[in-house]
């Protein structure tokens, strides 16, 4: 049963990634790209190696993501 939900996120990640690839708004892909990250910590957590998805989880998904986010408006705004 546990090998169903690792090979279930595992296409969840594949997805995502590939979503974040095919998406024109880069706002989209950006979240697209930082849920491909928390679904990578849920991974990791159930294979047992919870430090690693704490971290995965406050880095990848988290503090990338905002920073990505922040790039992009800072951006966009002076584009305009």
């Amino acid at each position: 049963m546990l090998e169903l939900f690792v090979y279930l996120l595992c296409g969840s990640i594949l997805a995502s990634g590939i979503l974040a690839i095919r998406l024109g708004s880069l706002m989209a892909a950006m979240v697209s790209g930082g849920l491909a990250s928390l679904f990578a910590a849920v991974c990791y957590v159930l294979l047992g190696a919870p430090d690693v998805a704490m971290t995965e989880a406050s880095i990848g998904s988290g503090l990338s993501t905002l920073i990505f986010l922040y790039a992009i408006r800072r951006t966009a705004t002076a584009k305009e």
